[in-house]
């Protein structure tokens, strides 16, 4: 199962979310305010009516009352009850019993002095006489689930009720009942109902053009110059240091795109400085390369002198003897047979041949020329240096082999420069076998790959494990004769890694040591075949 990936969210996003979620909740915590506040306004302004309607009852109802007329009384709250949003109006007599009541049916009964319309007063041990308007006013929801405000208007004992001749009520009682008005708030609750929706649809119309107006403003200010910034690095990071920003303000994101620019300059000019270094550096070490090259081969053929003397000596004397012997017959006037002098003339002539094909390979060795790679054919430059270290073999008894394939493709390679690779692992490897022993040359082709392997495997005492990683170190070496440079297998690294290739080493202490080179190949594997001789 692939995992997923992190969903990345930026700056200028976080931004946006941040203000639009901010501005959210301020417009509606300040809807939700105003709406508390519109609807408290509107239940005062209900209250203030209850109130004054309670006062109107009061005032109506005093001569009624004075004088006991109790049809007229029920006339009047009757009448006044009909009034559009007035649900129910009652006299409660001071022991609790509704005396009037626009509902019939409750008229003589008895209220619970805990009950809702009673409880202001008689919260206390001792009734109150007085109440704040506030504490005469409650709201309650009737049987049908609908808000109703109730206002309570104590009905004082004045001197006039005190001195009238039908009624018993002493100076000393200062209530002598109350009136419950209630009223509808049905009215209120739709408009604020309808006030709640106008002020939902302008929150949602605020929080969206907010929130646009942010979005437009996050994106031109903010968004814009941190992407051309964030863009602006990624290519600078991608090595493209004529990259500029564009500076499209002066604050601080403008003060840092102009940092930008003034660094991505200061850093071209330092980058083409080392660039300069470093190809100075190359050239020096080009040089110092070709002259280690150099060295090298001098190194190489001062050893190999003695080894072409011995090789050339041999064929020059038998060339001089069989001259000699030609030079007496022909002073003797012609004695020998004519096919007798033919034979030793065949046999000058093919030492001759031997000691210029010995002196050919040793100046193609050490010739001084530029590298030209080219299509070669492997077996040959084998050849070439096996002619070279061949003598010397002979001299330590070790026995050279060569396998190489018939159809071994031809390497792109400079011929001099490999030479003088398989020369340096010959000579290692002979030098390794002082006693004698068997030195191996092969090549193959690397299955699968455009590549071909030479292989140079020697019997001798093999390299120590904590030396092994060192051998390709230049001036590294081991032995102590003299005009030993130490350059030799770190040369040949560096022309095997200069052509492409890579070059291996595998030694086991007491059984031999085989270095493996592998070259590229100058055509497919199978496209040029190489005829034997």
């Amino acid at each position: 199962m692939s995992q997923q990936k992190r969903i990345r969210v930026g700056l200028a996003a976080k931004l946006a979310v941040c203000l639009v979620a901010s501005t959210a909740a301020f417009l509606t915590l300040f809807g939700f305010v105003m709406l508390r506040e519109q609807r408290r306004y509107a239940e005062e302004l209900v209250l203030q009516a209850a109130d004054r309607i309670s006062d109107v009852i009061r005032s109506s109802t005093h001569y009624e009352m004075l004088h006991n007329d109790r049809e007229a009384l029920y006339n009047v709250i009757h009448e006044i009850g009909r009034e559009p949003g007035i649900r129910r109006i009652r006299i409660f007599n001071k022991e609790g019993r509704i005396s009037f009541s626009t509902d019939p049916t409750e008229v003589n009964t008895v209220v619970d002095k805990r009950a809702e319309q009673c409880y202001a007063c008689h919260a206390q041990q001792a009734p109150l006489t007085k109440l704040a308007r506030p504490d005469r006013a409650r709201i309650f929801q009737d049987g049908g689930g609908q808000r109703v405000l109730g206002v309570i208007r104590p009905i004082e004992n004045g001197p006039v009720c005190a001195n009238a001749a039908c009624h018993s009520h002493p100076a000393s009682q200062r209530v002598l009942g109350v009136i419950d008005a209630h009223v509808s708030l049905a009215s209120v609750d739709a408009q604020s109902a309808k006030y709640k929706a106008k002020l939902a649809a302008f929150t949602a119309a605020a929080v969206l053009l907010v929130s646009l107006l942010s979005v437009v403003f996050i994106w031109a200010v903010i968004h814009r110059p941190v992407k051309e910034l964030m863009d602006g690095t990624h290519r600078v990071a991608g090595g493209d240091l004529s990259y500029r920003l564009p500076v499209r303000s002066d604050d601080e994101l403008g003060e840092l795109a102009e940092s930008f620019n003034r660094m991505t300059h200061a850093v071209a000019n330092v980058q083409e400085e080392i660039e300069e270094q470093v190809r100075r550096k190359a050239e020096e070490l080009g040089r110092a390369h070709k002259s280690l090259l150099a060295s090298e081969k001098l190194a190489s053929i001062g050893k190999l002198a003695a080894t072409v003397a011995h090789e050339v000596n041999n064929p020059l004397f038998g060339i001089l003897t069989y001259a000699r012997l030609t030079l007496k017959e022909l002073e003797k006037g012609g004695g020998g047979s004519r096919e007798e002098m033919k034979e030793q003339l065949q046999v000058i002539e093919r030492e001759s041949r031997r000691c210029g094909e010995i002196m050919r390979n040793l100046l193609t060795f050490a010739r001084q020329a530029p590298s030209h790679p080219d299509s070669n054919d492997l077996d040959k430059l084998i050849e070439r240096a096996e002619v070279l270290v061949r003598h010397r073999a002979e001299l330590q008894g070790i026995e050279v082999r060569r396998r190489v394939p018939e159809d071994l493709p031809p390497v792109y390679c400079d011929a001099g420069q490999v030479q003088q690779v398989i020369l340096i692992l010959m000579v290692n490897a002979i030098e390794a076998m002082p006693r004698g022993g068997v030195l191996e040359v092969a090549a193959e082709p690397v299955e699968g790959t455009e590549t071909v392997r030479l292989r140079v495997r020697d019997t001798g005492g093999g390299i120590p494990p904590e030396i092994l990683p060192k051998i390709f170190e230049p001036f590294f070496t081991t032995k102590e004769e003299q005009l030993r440079t130490g350059l030799g297998l770190a040369v040949a690294r560096g022309i095997v890694e200069q052509h492409g290739g890579e070059i291996a080493v595998e030694s086991t202490p007491g059984k031999g040591t085989e270095f493996s080179v592998t070259l590229p190949v100058a055509a497919p594997v199978g496209a040029v075949t190489r005829k034997p001789g």
